[in-house]
């Protein structure tokens, strides 16, 4: 008896997904900015925040546990695909985070980090309340993205009319491109409290490599920061 059509899987299609999915995936060479890190672990020192179980969505290559693991009691990366040097010695689950469910227990987390990666995906909405159900009461949610407030990247929207960490370069990795504002309503839709905004102090001069002395960036952190972070608390049930 035939199969119902309904049943039927094209895996041509799966797997030209699944390498568009990975290639996607590794265009982000697995690992951001020293002073993205450093701004998650300052956010987390000025709460206090140690100890428990750190849960790295978007792990790349395990950069972020190297900068945090004297802070915390064990770790898990989370991507869609393993890079190589990510440490032999950390938990890892292979996951599409464009997908509808992910394989992961809920409320496991103390923290969940999502270090410029939401940028990468097709629903940033979802993802947030993804993160929030990987959370146990209490513990905290933390994502990092490019910041589109800034000089540079209102620069760029007004000469090129995109932004700048989203030009034809940086396509497909970098899909959707998030305000501030975005995160906050993302944050409160999925319950977050006590969210707050804070920047890396790291931003490039317009057309130079060169990047404002930390003095000066902290004068006008949203101008001056190419990187911003949004951090808030799953409530106490």
């Amino acid at each position: 008896m035939p199969a119902d059509r309904g049943d039927v899987v094209n895996v041509p299609a799966v797997l030209e997904a699944h390498a568009n999915l990975e290639a996607r995936a590794r265009q982000s060479l697995g690992s951001s900015h020293d002073a993205i890190y450093r701004l998650v672990d300052e956010a987390l020192e000025a709460r206090g925040i140690r100890g428990g179980r750190l849960i790295d969505v978007g792990c790349g290559g395990g950069s972020l546990w190297r900068v945090l693991q004297p802070r915390f009691d064990s770790y898990c990366g989370v991507d869609a695909v393993r890079y190589a040097g990510y440490p032999a010695d950390a938990d890892f689950r292979q996951v599409d985070l464009d997908s509808r469910d992910w394989p992961l227990s809920a409320r496991q987390a103390d923290v969940a980090a999502a270090v410029e990666t939401i940028e990468h995906l097709e629903n940033p909405w979802a993802f947030v309340r993804a993160l929030v159900r990987l959370t146990r009461p209490g513990g905290w949610v933390l994502v990092t993205t490019p910041n589109q407030l800034s000089a540079l990247s209102l620069l760029t929207l007004l000469t090129k009319r995109r932004f700048s960490a989203f030009q034809d370069a940086h396509f497909p990795a970098h899909r959707t491109a998030l305000l501030e504002n975005d995160l906050r309503r993302q944050a409160g839709e999925a319950g977050l409290e006590n969210v707050s905004i804070a920047y890396s102090l790291h931003g490039r001069l317009p057309l130079t490599p060169w990047h404002y002395p930390t003095a000066v960036a902290s004068l006008a952190p949203r101008a001056l920061s190419d990187n911003l972070l949004m951090i808030g608390r799953v409530p106490h049930e």
